[in-house]
């Protein structure tokens, strides 16, 4: 293969007046980062919320967060992305609709609330996970305190299931960041867009791929090391992670 690498492209001016093809793709690692942040929190608070429900001995609220789990993680990303994208404006009221089609960053919105809801149901299954594994006594000696469901969960149950899964909520959060490169298909202008769009304008396919690459694998190193960090700092002796 007659290939002209060329390292130096990065310092060279891109075609579309935002600066070099470097400056292009520090902008789409940016707006990853947020995307997958503000899709992060969504995703844990909602995630929290439906495993708790999953937990509870009503067999109501159960089989609410059961049925809400089973849709949005069987369910493909770039399916879901495509009905908040392109189908909900259609099938909203007609001014509601056009509204969602007028919205400024529409993409961004859209891709933080679907990756979001994507990310929250398996936030929700490792919320269970870590609740279920705790001992039975923890509930009871909370009830015996004479602290309310709601209350149990805040002080004693949720504080120790997510210390315990901890590390899988870290893998998570690294499945979020990657999976935000599906919102290229939906138009919003992250590392792979701007990934693709040098190799488009140098036509320096490998160097702007490879300069992605690097960029996803700094961000997901300083992610582990931080979480790294974290767990044990927040480990309970006797426990996973504890010493």
């Amino acid at each position: 293969m007659n290939y002209h690498w060329n390292w130096r492209i990065f310092w060279e001016p891109a075609p579309n007046g935002t600066g070099s093809y470097l400056d292009m793709l520090l902008s789409g690692l940016v707006l990853t980062i947020v995307t997958a942040v503000c899709a992060w929190i969504l995703a844990l608070t909602v995630g929290s919320i439906i495993g708790v429900l999953r937990t509870l001995p009503s067999k109501m609220a159960s089989r609410a967060g059961f049925a809400y789990v089973e849709f949005f993680r069987n369910m493909p990303l770039l399916v879901q992305l495509f009905l908040w994208f392109f189908v909900l404006p259609e099938i909203l009221p007609q001014s509601w609709g056009l509204w969602l089609k007028q919205l400024p960053n529409a993409t961004f919105y859209t891709a933080s609330i679907g990756l979001g809801l994507f990310m929250s149901a398996r936030v929700a299954e490792q919320t269970r996970a870590g609740i279920n594994s705790l001992p039975r006594g923890q509930k009871l000696a909370a009830t015996a305190l004479g602290l309310t469901t709601a209350q149990a969960y805040r002080y004693v149950l949720l504080p120790m299931a997510f210390r315990i899964v901890l590390p899988p909520l870290t893998s998570e959060f690294l499945s979020t960041i990657k999976n935000s490169s599906v919102a290229i298909t939906i138009g919003l202008v992250e590392l792979t867009a701007q990934a693709r769009a040098m190799q488009e304008f140098s036509f320096q396919v490998f160097e702007a791929f490879t300069a992605a690459t690097i960029l996803y694998l700094l961000i997901n190193i300083v992610v582990v090391i931080a979480m790294r960090f974290l767990e044990r700092a927040v480990a309970v002796p006797g426990t996973i992670g504890g010493k």
